[in-house]
């Protein structure tokens, strides 16, 4: 049933746990959020194409909560699909993709250890980020061009500078009213 239930949650977006935050800010155009330390399961990909590698990577980790873990878990599908993006030197080089799943609060003090070694719990700290959200489909240019706008708003702000966060709330076949974020770390 718990499986039935993933794919149902992950079709259609609906009852998925999402990680806490708070807003501390409302900008224009952008809030800060400040969202609580918590794990999250990851995997890194090597890149040119962001949506390649968020595709890589999502399966990797689906498998993961349907059952490709240590104790054989099914965990419920989670929002947002976030990736962290270090782009690569130069325009014709790979990108460093991290994809990662929120980790249910069910399963945060103890989560299952992935099979997959190239599959990862990681601790996210508390921090602050930047959120700025836009809707559709999402393709690399989209991405590319939310980041430039986001980072320009937010250009006097203490950010880092070296990577930034894609955010997918939605399952590819919610074709309404879907929810993309650009996320950039506040320094600590």
């Amino acid at each position: 049933m718990n499986f039935i239930k993933t794919i149902g949650q992950g079709f259609t977006g609906v009852g998925l746990e999402k990680p806490v935050y708070k807003v501390v800010e409302k900008g224009q155009g952008y809030e800060e959020r400040q969202y609580e330390a918590c794990k999250w399961v990851s995997t890194t990909v090597q890149d040119m194409s962001s949506e390649s590698a968020r595709s890589k990577g999502f399966r990797k980790l689906f498998n993961y909560i349907t059952g490709d873990n240590e104790k054989e878990t099914k965990i419920d599908m989670t929002a947002p699909v976030a990736t962290r993006i270090v782009p690569g030197a130069g325009p014709n080089c790979e990108n460093t993709f991290t994809v990662s799943f929120y980790i249910p609060p069910k399963h945060q003090d103890n989560p299952p250890k992935p099979k997959n070694p190239d599959v990862f719990i990681e601790d996210f700290p508390q921090m602050n980020v930047y959120a700025s959200g836009f809707g559709g489909f999402a393709n690399d240019d989209e991405w590319i061009r939310h980041a430039r706008d986001l980072s320009e708003k937010v250009k006097e702000k203490n950010i880092h500078q070296e990577f930034y966060f894609s955010a997918g709330y939605d399952s590819p076949f919610k074709l309404f009213n879907r929810l993309n974020e650009i996320w950039m770390m506040k320094k600590q």
